[in-house]
């Protein structure tokens, strides 16, 4: 399946894409977040639509979709995972995976505007492969990592980077501003996604492509960095992990490019949609 949902900021209904379009599945009575996949959500949505889907009523194309789940308990994230990226930043090959987190607040829908924070001049891209867990994870063996996973979805983890590197501290404070998580189209469940460890990303800005990767470059795979990250904190239904981004971001351009007002950002993964972004000022 793939999941959506759809709406106004803060009032966002459940969908499912099909090949036929967008539906409204508000009739099934449940959100997507913690609860819903603690409670084997998926399967019992997959078959209640098997029962109901005739009766949904779909979408009109051109709504806006929100991030494709409520908020999670965290979203952590896996710095440097492609070591392209890390050369060309000039940060050493990882020996294990780099653990940072982004705020929740972060969270919007895959289409809606990048706010440029106040007083940034270096706002960057990342496109990213983000895995969304489906059932509490704690000290998970490798073997069983992917038992522990919903599905996936793109994200693109923003970042400004004089926040970032620059102010002394943890990354946190460069990557957790308001519009700097944007998730979607979908969730997409595993089934839906052969080999996620082979799947290729890319991301333009107006129209320039600027990263063009594959997961089967990552230094730590999906299930490497699940299993990692259970040793250190439990993982809840709908935590988001997202794994890392290619080569390709303007820090490592010479000279560093920077978004700025109006820039339009896109991006995609296989199997998981593409969204795209219009940069503004902050207000």
């Amino acid at each position: 399946m793939k999941l959506i949902r759809f709406g106004l900021p803060g009032q966002e209904k459940p969908g499912i894409v099909t090949a036929a379009g967008m539906f409204d599945v508000s009739a099934f009575g449940e959100d997507f977040g913690e609860q819903f996949l603690a409670t084997n959500g998926l399967e019992r949505l997959s078959q209640w639509w098997e029962q109901n889907g005739a009766s949904c009523p779909q979408v009109p194309a051109g709504t806006r979709l929100g991030a494709p789940f409520l908020r999670p308990s965290k979203i952590v994230c896996i710095g440097l995972n492609y070591a392209d990226h890390a050369r060309e930043t000039n940060a050493p090959i990882p020996t294990e995976p780099i653990v940072f987190f982004k705020s929740t607040t972060a969270l919007v829908g895959p289409n809606d505007d990048l706010v440029i924070p106040r007083n940034s001049q270096k706002t960057d891209w990342e496109v990213e492969l983000a895995v969304v867990i489906g059932k509490k994870a704690s000290y998970v063996e490798e073997k069983d990592a992917l038992d522990y996973v919903a599905g996936y979805c793109l994200h693109n983890d923003y970042s400004e980077r004089a926040f970032q590197l620059e102010r002394n501290g943890q990354w946190v404070k460069g990557k957790s501003c308001d519009t700097f998580a944007p998730m979607g189209p979908w969730l997409a469940t595993k089934d839906e996604i052969a080999d996620v460890n082979n799947l290729r990303l890319w991301l333009t800005v107006n129209g320039r492509k600027m990263q063009d990767g594959n997961t089967s470059n990552f230094i730590f795979n999906v299930q490497k960095v699940v299993s990692y990250l259970s040793e250190f904190m439990t993982l809840l239904p709908g935590d988001v992990i997202s794994t890392g981004t290619p080569a390709g971001v303007g820090l490592g351009m010479n000279p560093q490019v920077y978004i700025k007002p109006g820039d339009v950002v896109e991006l995609g993964i296989d199997g998981l949609g593409t969204s795209k972004q219009t940069a503004v000022a902050y207000k």
